[in-house]
């Protein structure tokens, strides 16, 4: 049987002016238009049409693949720029970015040298509690960790598929892989057709959502031969796939509908200009990308991409600021392309130079070298941040939090404000160190339970009910649970409501179906009381929502709905860092609604206690971040454990009557 043609072997110069233009418009989109263009999936397809020539030519010609010399190559490659900007940002990092993200941004550090910054950012991308970190300086680090998994695992691919077809099917090799890559290609796209429509933000980072995109690549070189067409096609093909890869970033919100099908536009103008180019025209699109300036950004374009994101990043914490003007943007351009030329010549060249068949170790040890740097900072970093964060008892005396509005106590002057900064994002309530008692951005609606109080034989059962700001109350409530001989039973699902309406799409089918599952578990074993959110932010009225699912428990259970605390402008804890307070704080009518919203609404059952607990968060006319030296939130409208462990007392005051009217 006759194998697949070989294409002619070349330099393909256009190639790298589609590098070039890929990450020219990663970086434009980032500074300027604040979203993502489709230029990683333009460097995912063309890595998998290169890595597949190359590793297929080495495993035809000499029968097998040296998977160690294969990992130096890629590492002396990829390693050397890599890993100083990795170092150069932690430093700056440490000098630059606020002490809040310190904690995320080292976890990132980590997740980056050792390529699962994807995972990492997944895994983020879906916590509700993780929603509200701030962009560190190693995240664009996803797209080169998920090539980096594809580079360590081509190799074992092509040798399998090689030995498959010699030795087992005794079928022509080219076209074995030719139908493996297509079942990796059709089976990789179903799934990221699926994950994509159920969980996109997990599918964006997602390497087996991705590996299709690679796989194309990977096609595309085995079939390259075949796909001829006319002259005027050909000229058309390799425009058109420009303008495609261009343009996708402002025909797709990308960074909320890809991977899935939807990532095959920027792949399809890649694989147009590739066969365009494989049958050039004299006015053809590979004319302007094949061009020395072309190239030569082409060459310098994996520095490019590394070094855009930190610096931008940087930008926005140094300036305190969320825009770029263009001076700056441009600044930050000019910047990056000095620093990518710099590096290339000073690391990278000198590296990717050394020879690796007779000079294995040397060139290990230059590349551990290269990598230590990174690694000490990211330790010594990471030990510098458990050693300071505060394990001191916080006292009554120097941060009494909601009790110096209730009981008029007054901290310390000189006591320092807790929780502190390092630790303010690590500060939830207990019950979320139990994975086993919550779900978070999960698609599942599965129903989870933990009790927690005087789980024997208590007097009032109390059911904790809802989504984050529901369970922010938690500490309040375990800081009286033994004064009132209470167990709390929790049944909570972040980022979801305890409601029967949707909020117009904003709570997902799985939340609908976990809100209904939870009804039919406490109409089952009714609780005495069923603690939940009263409000949605600074909301005037109770949402109808609410006040339905309220209703279906009149005869069964009492509802106890508190008032919803209200928003900060900014991220107090990043705020804090280096302004004022006052600075920090929102004025009260932006904050609450001016009405108590129970008394501006109609229909609102008889089993319903309200709990309105806002001057434990405002003034008469402002919102502050920091309430009797303890910080209020750990982000822009979360709790921190120790200021709700210090509204007890006060939400005591509404909950002991409550409770004692059931008797």
């Amino acid at each position: 049987m006759a194998d697949l043609r070989v294409p002619e072997k070349r330099f393909r110069p256009e190639l790298e002016g589609v590098r070039a233009v890929a990450a020219l418009l990663v970086a434009v989109y980032h500074i300027w238009i604040g979203s993502v263009s489709g230029g990683v999936d333009v460097f995912f397809i063309v890595s998998g049409y290169l890595i597949t020539t190359s590793l297929l030519s080495r495993m035809v010609r000499e029968g097998r693949i040296n998977y160690l010399e294969n990992l130096l190559g890629l590492a002396k490659r990829l390693f050397p720029l890599a890993f100083t900007v990795l170092a150069v940002s932690a430093v700056l990092s440490i000098f630059v970015l606020p002490l809040s993200t310190w904690r995320q941004t080292i976890a990132e550090l980590f997740s980056s040298m050792f390529y699962f910054q994807n995972w990492q950012l997944a895994n983020s991308a879906v916590d509700y509690l993780a929603q509200n970190n701030t962009a560190s300086p190693f995240q664009h680090f996803w797209a080169l960790s998920i090539q980096g998994q594809f580079y360590v695992t081509w190799p074992i691919v092509i040798t399998l598929v090689y030995l498959l077809a010699t030795k087992i099917l005794k079928t022509p090799v080219r076209k074995t892989l030719l139908a493996v890559l297509t079942v990796i290609f059709l089976a990789s796209l179903s799934y990221s057709v699926y994950i994509t429509a159920v969980n996109q933000p997990w599918a964006y980072f997602d390497t087996f959502a991705r590996a299709w995109e690679f796989s194309l690549g990977g096609m595309l070189a085995l079939l390259l031969p075949y796909l001829k067409f006319p002259d005027r096609a050909h000229l058309i093909m390799g425009w058109a796939g420009l303008a495609i890869i261009a343009f996708t970033g402002m025909v797709l919100p990308v960074s909320t509908v890809f991977p899935g099908f939807a990532a095959l536009l920027p792949t399809g103008g890649v694989i147009l200009i590739i066969i365009a180019s494989e049958n050039g025209q004299a006015f053809g699109v590979q004319k302007l990308l094949g061009s020395k300036p072309f190239q030569y950004f082409g060459s310098i374009s994996y520095g490019f991409y590394l070094w855009h994101w930190p610096l931008l990043v940087f930008y926005y914490a140094y300036f305190n600021t969320d825009t770029v003007t263009t001076p700056a943007g441009l600044t930050i351009l000019g910047i990056t392309f000095i620093l990518s030329v710099l590096t290339i010549r000073l690391v990278e060249k000198p590296v990717r130079e050394m020879p690796i068949k007779h000079s294995k170790k040397r060139l290990s040890k230059v590349l551990v070298a290269l990598m230590a740097p990174a690694i000490l900072i990211g330790l010594s970093w990471s030990v510098f941040v458990q050693a300071s964060s505060s394990s001191e008892p916080v006292t009554i005396e120097d941060n009494p939090g909601a009790r110096a509005v209730l009981e008029n106590i007054q901290p310390a002057e000189d006591a320092e404000l807790q929780p502190d900064f390092l630790s303010a994002k690590e500060d939830l309530p207990t019950f979320y160190s139990n994975k086993d008692c919550f779900l978070t951005g999960s698609v599942s609606s599965k129903l989870k339970e933990c009790s927690f109080g005087v789980t024997e034989n208590p007097e009032h059962v109390v059911a904790l009910v809802g989504g984050s700001h529901s369970g922010h109350w938690f500490p309040a409530l375990e800081a009286i649970a033994e004064e009132l001989n209470m167990r709390i039973d929790v049944y909570n699902k972040d980022a979801c409501r305890f409601s029967s309406g949707d909020f117009d799409g904003q709570l997902d089918e799985a939340c609908m179906t976990w809100n209904d599952n939870l009804q039919e578990r406490l109409m089952a074993e009714p609780p005495d009381l069923i603690f939940t959110t009263a409000t949605v932010n600074s909301g005037d009225t109770v949402p109808k929502g609410y006040i339905n699912k309220w209703k279906e428990f009149e005869g069964i259970a009492e509802i106890f709905a508190v008032r919803d605390n209200p928003r900060m402008k900014t991220d107090p804890t990043i705020c804090l860092d280096g302004s004022s307070v006052e600075e920090c704080s929102v004025e009260r009518s932006k904050g609450l609604a001016n009405v108590v919203p129970w008394e501006n609404t109609e229909g609102i059952p008889d089993n319903v206690t309200f709990a309105d607990m806002s001057e434990y968060f405002c003034t008469d006319d402002t919102c502050p971040p920091v309430v009797g030296n303890v910080l209020v939130y750990r982000d822009k409208h979360h709790l921190t454990t120790l200021y709700s462990q210090t509204m007890g007392p006060a939400l005591r005051e509404h909950l002991e009557p409550a409770l004692e009217n059931l008797n």
